[in-house]
Order: C-alpha cells, then structure tokens, then sequence
C-alpha cells in the first residue's frame, strides 16, 4: 500500500485573511478557487495547504503537529518569512551534517517547520 502525503488545512479565525497570509508565504503556490464551496486551495506542486476555519473541534495554535518544508537556504527562508509576519519558535538546529531546521509560528499561532542549509 503506497501512502503519500497530499495536504495540510491550517485552522485559523479567518480563513480570508489566512488564504491572504499563506499565498504571500507560499508565492510559488497555485491558487485554485472553488467557488461551488467559496473557497480556495493552494497548490505547491502536487501538494495542497488548505486554509480552513478554525471551531470547537479544531482550533488555530501549536498543538503538536508540525509540517516541515524543505529549503535550499535556511537563512533565507527564514529571512522572508519573518518579513511577512512570522515568528520565530524554535532553533535553528543543526540537525544532520550541514543541515538545520527550525519552527516558526504564523500570525495565526499555527507552527510551520523548515529544513535546509
């Protein structure tokens, strides 16, 4: 059985808002909109962020689960996403050889992970 990864939904209090947030964090993105469920998806490569509303059930914030996306500069990654508003949570780390990983947490409180030299 072949398991591949195809999308994270981020909760955040507006989705309008983050839909904005994450296009400016993910330029390379492809926006799609679904106007039949008014709502819209990124695609990063054959990979989707959906950008959802966080309820009751499911909540914006750090509760334990982090993506982590691979870079080529670390630094740079690093650079530009705190340009745009992000924080930085966690390392950087050296982690295996030359490369480094850290956490940053969006304007939303939702953690997004990075790897890379």
């Amino acid at each position: 059985m072949l398991i591949k990864p195809t999308a994270i939904l981020i909760h955040v209090p507006n989705v309008a808002e983050g839909v904005v947030w994450y296009q400016q964090a993910f330029p390379q993105a492809r926006a799609e909109y679904l106007p039949e469920f008014d709502f819209t998806l990124l695609h990063v490569g054959d990979f989707t962020i959906e950008v959802v509303q966080a309820d009751e059930k499911v909540s914006e914030g750090k509760k334990g689960t982090v993506l982590y996306w691979q870079v080529k500069s670390l630094d740079a990654a690093l650079e530009y996403l705190t340009s745009i508003g992000a924080k930085l949570y966690r390392g950087p780390m050296l982690i295996d050889g030359n490369n480094r990983m850290c956490q940053l947490e969006d304007p939303f409180g939702n953690l997004i992970g990075l790897k890379g030299q």
